[in-house]
């Protein structure tokens, strides 16, 4: 793994656009090892049939503690460069809500909320599938942006299937990003809301994200989320 975040550069892409990728972070060994380990049950807590629960179609694997040494080092490496963003967006938004620099400080926080179990998740995709529009937010506590990393290649591991970002304006329409990174690459977005510069001031813009119908082939991707659930 190749992580090197330019925290300016992240800023201004995830400010201006509500999301940043950060390309080659994952090697072609690393994302085929998470792969094959999809049917590893040991690794996993729990198990979740998309269909089942109208989510979509796919299936998704929660990881359990202890988290596979890949997933525990991106938390640790990617959490401390997000908190200062973090914060700067609760001061612009006049929240009162500071983040802490350690990860496992945010998780105490989590803790004392009833919020205990691990977040981070595989999802596979096979023809048909698709994820409806949501926000991963567990409890009440949550970390205001996430990441997904993408395990195999638009466009010649599968068709269709394409991440999508929506944004709500207060009192206007939706506005809909549609994204297919590189393989190995890392997206880098908002949780539940960020803030936008207005003639006011900053307000509040509220965002999901789902995936678009699965064309052909299977599509594998990582979720890296960085607070806890409470179930």
């Amino acid at each position: 793994m190749q992580l090197k975040i330019n925290r300016g550069f992240v800023q201004n892409e995830i400010s201006q656009k509500g999301y940043a990728v950060i390309e080659e972070v994952l090697n072609d060994e690393e994302c085929q090892q998470l792969i094959s380990n999809f049917e590893t049950a040991h690794l996993y807590r729990k198990t979740v049939d998309m269909e089942r629960y109208r989510f979509g179609a796919g299936t998704y694997k929660y990881f359990k503690y202890p988290l596979p040494d890949i997933i525990q080092r991106l938390r640790e490496l990617v959490y401390p460069e997000l908190v200062p963003i973090a914060n700067e967006w609760m001061s612009q938004l006049k929240l009162d809500m500071v983040y802490p620099q350690d990860l496992w400080k945010l998780h105490q926080h989590c803790a004392n909320q009833g919020q205990h179990l691990a977040t981070p998740l595989i999802l596979k995709y096979q023809e048909g599938g698709f994820n409806t529009l949501h926000q991963d937010l567990y409890g009440e506590v949550y970390f205001p942006m996430q990441a997904v990393l993408f395990l195999n290649d638009y466009g010649a591991d599968y068709s269709g299937g394409e991440f999508v970002l929506t944004q709500q304006v207060p009192r206007a329409q939706s506005k809909a990003m549609v994204l297919h990174p590189k393989k190995g690459s890392m997206l880098i977005f908002s949780t539940n809301f960020r803030p936008v510069q207005g003639k006011k001031g900053f307000y509040r813009v509220t965002m999901k994200h789902g995936v678009s119908e699965v064309h052909s082939g299977e599509r594998y991707t990582l979720g890296i989320i960085f607070h806890d659930a409470a179930q």
